[in-house]
C-alpha cells in the first residue's frame, strides 16, 4: 500500500519505519521543512528519535501535497490541538475512500471533540466508517526497538479497524480490532490527564501506595465518562484503557507523567513546557475533559485536581487532600 504518514514526531516517524518493515511504500511529512531536510540527509531523526535509522526508501518531504498525492492510506500522527488546521488543507486531496488512522491521543480544545470527530468534522466527504484509531501502551522509543508491543485499531466499523490492523500487525507489532472508536478515543485521552497526576504524585513525595490508588481510581473516572458517551465497558479494562494507563502513569518514555512530575516538585508549568522538545498532550486534553464533565454533569475528581494544580497553581498537597477527605463511598 502507499502509506502517507503525517507527522514526522517520535510516534510518526516510528509507525513510518514500521510500515516500511512491513513492505509498504511510504512517505513520511514534516510541517517544517527544515526538519524534513535534516532526516532526508541524515536519514535519522535527530531530535525526536535519535539512534533509529530512517531507510532510504522512505520519503520524507514537507510539501503535504506531495506526502498525500496518490495514497492509499493516510496516517494521522499529528498532536490533537494542531490536526483541524492540517485536516483542512486536506479536504481537496482526501476522496471518500480513503482509509484515514488516527495516532495521536487528545481532545480538541474549545469544539472537547475526539480526533475522529475532528476529522468527520472538517473532511465530511470522507465515509465515517474509514475513519479508524490506533491507541494503547506504544512508547516510540520501545517500538522503533522491536520491543514487543500490543495496541488497537478502532473504528465504526470493524471492517476498516481490521484493514488497518492488517497493515501495522507484524511479529514485534500486535494489533487488535475495536469497533469502539469512541470508548479507545476517551480512554487514551483521559489517560493521559491521569499520568499527569500519578506524576505529580511521584513529584511532591508520595509513595507507591498513593500512584496505585491515583490509577486504580482513574480507570473508574475514565468508565464514568465513556458511559454516559455510551462506550462499551469492557473498552476500559482494555489496551486503550487500563493497559496505556499503566504504562503512561509509571515509565520513563511518558511525557505526560513528567510534566505532572516538575510540577510536583513545585516547578512552573509554562517553564516546564518551555524545556520540552516533544508535546505532552495530556496538558491540554486536561483542560478539555474538564469543561466536559462540567458541561454534561460527569464526576470526575481526579481530572478534576489535575485541572486545578496546572491551571490554577493549586498545591498538590491541597489537591490530595481534598480527593483523601471525600465523603466515604462504595467501591464499584
Amino acid at each position: 500500500m502507499r502509506i502517507a504518514v503525517l507527522g514526522a514526531g517520535s510516534w510518526g516517524t516510528t509507525l513510518a519505519i514500521l510500515l516500511h518493515r512491513n513492505s509498504h511504500e511510504i512517505t513520511l511529512w514534516s510541517h517544517r521543512k527544515s526538519h524534513a531536510d535534516a532526516m532526508r540527509e541524515r536519514r535519522e531523526n535527530t531530535v525526536l528519535l535519535p539512534g533509529i535509522e530512517l531507510p532510504r526508501p522512505i520519503d520524507i518531504t514537507s510539501d503535504l501535497e506531495q506526502a498525500v498525492h496518490l495514497a492509499d492510506v493516510i496516517i494521522a500522527a499529528v498532536p490533537t490541538q494542531f490536526l483541524r488546521s492540517v485536516a483542512a488543507r486536506l479536504h481537496s486531496r482526501v476522496e471518500h475512500q480513503h482509509l484515514i488512522v488516527n495516532v495521536a491521543k487528545g481532545i480538541e480544545n474549545d469544539s472537547l471533540m475526539t480526533v475522529s470527530e475532528i476529522l468527520a468534522d472538517v473532511l465530511p466527504h470522507v465515509q465515517t466508517e474509514n475513519i479508524v484509531t490506533l491507541s494503547g501502551p506504544s512508547f516510540a522509543e520501545e517500538v522503533s526497538r522491536c520491543v514487543p508491543t500490543a495496541v488497537v485499531a478502532a473504528s465504526s466499523s470493524l471492517e476498516s479497524a481490521r484493514r488497518a490492523q492488517k497493515l501495522f500487525m507484524n511479529p514485534y507489532f500486535r494489533v487488535y480490532s475495536s469497533d469502539d472508536i469512541h470508548g479507545v478515543e476517551l480512554a487514551g485521552s483521559i489517560k493521559n490527564v491521569i499520568a499527569i497526576g500519578a506524576g505529580i504524585a511521584d513529584g511532591a513525595g508520595f509513595g507507591d501506595n498513593t500512584k496505585a490508588a491515583v490509577m486504580t481510581r482513574a480507570t473508574a473516572e475514565i468508565a464514568r465518562l465513556g458511559k454516559f458517551f455510551g462506550a462499551k465497558a469492557q473498552t476500559f479494562a482494555g489496551l486503550s484503557g487500563i493497559g496505556d494507563l499503566i504504562a503512561t502513569c509509571m515509565s520513563k518514555h511518558s511525557r505526560n507523567r513528567y510534566v505532572g512530575e516538575q510540577i510536583g516538585k513545585g516547578k512552573k508549568l509554562q517553564d516546564v513546557l518551555s524545556s520540552m522538545v516533544m508535546v505532552a498532550e495530556g496538558v491540554a486534553t486536561t483542560k478539555s475533559v474538564h469543561d466536559l464533565a462540567l458541561k454534561h454533569g460527569v464526576e470526575l475528581p481526579i481530572s478534576h485536581e489535575v485541572y486545578e494544580v496546572l491551571f490554577n497553581a493549586k498545591d498538590p498537597h491541597a489537591a490530595t487532600a481534598d480527593l483523601m477527605t471525600r465523603g466515604a463511598k462504595e467501591e464499584h
